[in-house]
């Protein structure tokens, strides 16, 4: 990866400005996730995309992808999917008497794992090492990934046969739940109008999607992000949000240590893309439902009086004091 140049706050809007404009070039509304994208790059998470069939889920990671200029897999999980289909295995070559790697999809830079509750649980699994170290491991080996190996996974929430709910492991892997809706009426309508008259799906590149940033210049953005200060009142506050989400009496299980670590980092993010060297507590506020609401469970009684969990997380936000 070639070297970059540091970049400044005001460098990074800038390019976070044109990779919204190369991803809007393909993809009609849907602003804030492409916002919680940008947010979940800069500061290293990964995306789990959750919305009914049709929404562009797959085509909005591939032309997140191609806007940033990165190597884009794609594996589509289905029930009889193996470990080792996703992240290669070791076969005897017989012409050198030795064992050589042949490398799976996951050998990527921007991994979409389409679908990703159609598989079962051994093979979710094998994603866990590369999401939470950035590498894999084969017979003892150790195989590192991208500096900046990012997964954006997506499931459809309709279907409740032949699929396997995320372990609580791998959705904890996951720095954003992003929630896909259908598109308003205007929006559906410039997206028949756009698409109409394509056979087939068009591909980002055939929309005019071009590459505007590289790995170096990722990784340049990502130190800007951890130079963003974030005062002890900002550190205090998430943590009183995140010890909230235990206390609560309708939620058996609430939000780990790490996912105030998360929700620290990502509001770090979201403040050095929006050009400022200091977080606010907005930040916090707008990622809160987003790196909350998949790692919450609530109690039975809650889920028989229909309780929400987006709901339940904005009353902890309004509830819990913000510094000013």
């Amino acid at each position: 990866m070639s070297e970059a140049a540091p970049m400044t706050l005001e460098e990074l809007r800038t390019l976070a400005d044109a990779i919204r404009t190369e991803v809007r070039k393909a993809i009609v509304g849907q602003d804030q996730m492409i916002d919680h994208l940008l947010v979940a790059m800069v500061s290293q998470g990964h995306v789990l995309l959750e919305g009914p069939p049709g929404t562009a889920k797959t085509f909005l990671a591939q032309s997140f992808a191609t806007a940033l200029g990165l190597d884009f897999g794609r594996i589509q999980f289905t029930p009889d999917l193996l470990p080792g289909d996703i992240l290669g295995s070791n076969l005897f070559n017989f012409q050198t008497s030795q064992f050589t790697l042949t490398r799976g999809p996951i050998f990527c830079e921007l991994l979409l794992a389409d679908e990703i509750n159609r598989t079962p649980p051994k093979t979710q699994a094998a994603l866990l090492e590369a999401m939470q170290e950035r590498r894999v491991t084969l017979d003892g080996e150790t195989h590192p990934l991208a500096q900046r190996f990012m997964v954006v996974a997506t499931q459809n929430p309709i279907e409740n046969q032949g699929v396997y709910p995320l372990p609580e492991a791998q959705l904890d892997r996951f720095l954003f739940k992003l929630l896909v809706p259908y598109p308003a009426e205007e929006e559906e309508a410039a997206i028949v109008s756009r698409y109409g008259p394509h056979q087939g799906p068009p591909r980002p590149a055939e929309l005019g999607v071009t590459a505007v940033a590289d790995q170096a210049k990722l990784a340049a953005a990502g130190k800007v992000a951890e130079s963003v200060t974030a005062a002890q009142e900002i550190i205090d506050y998430v943590v009183r949000l995140v010890r909230a989400t235990r206390e609560h009496a309708d939620l058996v299980v609430g939000a780990s240590p790490r996912a105030a670590v998360l929700l620290a980092h990502a509001a770090r993010a979201r403040a050095a893309l929006d050009g400022r060297a200091y977080v606010i507590p907005d930040d916090v506020k707008a990622l809160a439902i987003s790196v909350l609401r998949h790692r919450l469970t609530l109690s039975p009684a809650a889920e028989i009086e229909g309780r929400d969990i987006e709901a339940l997380v904005a009353e902890l936000v309004e509830a819990t004091e913000a510094p000013r």
